[in-house]
């Protein structure tokens, strides 16, 4: 059984879901889960988890994205993006300044509040917002933070004129960030109507789409014995966190999954990983309950 992680291009057309089930015939297993879901109508990179890997699927999901967006300013959507139905348009004949794009993204960079969209799956009282959104009914969403570590305008029109106007923009976030929102709002600070027109999603944690395969491919590799050429040791999923050789002191311990005195690295890092062989055995965390200890979040079997 293949264990680790698959950095997957995700075409436009499918969903995370498609992915998975695709996955789990072209390597004839079930346990396979993604990292993040991505709507149907984006592409870009989908770390898919595999195996034993999939104990690590949550820290994934929770490292930061970068994506490549086109904004269009002039017409909003009922789902934020260019596959909803027009809610406003404006057909004024527009002129914005470089400046004033410029502005408006540095205004939305840092911490900021969202509203997550109608046609989303966020759940609210037991269900997702894309089911109350099907049905006709808008209801009363939560807003949560989010932070834009980075907000870039990718061209470089000094203006921009006309009944319709957009522009590329690269997205640096954490997670939880909705980019069609994020659409939105700069088009509140320009005074507009506004959707995403398209998005990429460039890079998911460490992984680019350097490191990617499509669908197709994969299965070429599983075709011709060659999977180990695309599937990344799980390892690839803790390089953020310090890495500790186990000893002969503290082995059995470790290995059973004892609670153990706090390491001093846990001052600065939400977790420690310890190795033996090259191989991730158990990812320690601070006890939630007893102070000076540590306890495993995480745990690996060994795999032949």
């Amino acid at each position: 059984m293949q264990h680790g992680i698959l950095p997957l291009w995700k075409e436009r057309g499918m969903t995370s879901h498609d992915c998975v089930f695709k996955i789990r015939k072209i390597l004839h297993t079930k346990k396979v889960g993604h990292t993040g879901t991505l709507d149907p109508g984006v592409e870009g990179v989908l770390p898919i988890c595999i195996g034993n890997a999939t104990r690590l699927a949550e820290y994934l999901t929770d490292a930061g994205k970068v994506y490549e967006a086109i904004i269009e300013i002039g017409t909003s959507t009922t789902t934020e993006d260019a596959e909803g139905d027009v809610v406003e348009e404006d057909t004024t004949e527009k002129h914005i300044t470089r400046l004033q794009v410029l502005e408006a993204l540095k205004a939305l960079t840092g911490v900021i509040t969202q509203t997550p969209p109608m046609f989303s799956a966020v759940k609210v009282n037991g269900r997702k917002l894309y089911e109350y959104a099907r049905r006709g009914e808008t209801i009363e969403r939560p807003t949560r933070q989010i932070t834009i570590y980075a907000l870039d305008l990718l061209d470089h029109c000094e203006e921009y004129h006309g009944k319709t106007i957009t522009f590329p923009v690269r997205i640096a976030c954490s997670k939880g960030t909705y980019i069609r929102t994020l659409a939105v709002q700069i088009g509140e600070i320009l005074g507009y109507p506004a959707h995403m027109a398209s998005l990429v999603r460039t890079k998911s944690g460490t992984f680019t789409k350097e490191d990617c395969v499509t669908l197709d491919q994969l299965q070429e590799k599983a075709e011709n014995d060659k999977l180990n050429e695309c599937i990344k040791p799980l390892e690839y999923a803790l390089v953020d966190y310090p890495h500790f050789e186990i000893t002969t002191d503290n082995r059995k311990k470790i290995i059973n999954g004892q609670v153990l005195p706090m390491h001093p690295s846990l001052e600065e890092h939400d977790r420690i990983v310890y190795m033996e062989n090259n191989k991730a055995v158990a990812v320690y965390v601070k006890h939630p309950e007893k102070k000076g200890l540590m306890k495993p979040e995480k745990m690996f079997p060994k795999v032949d």
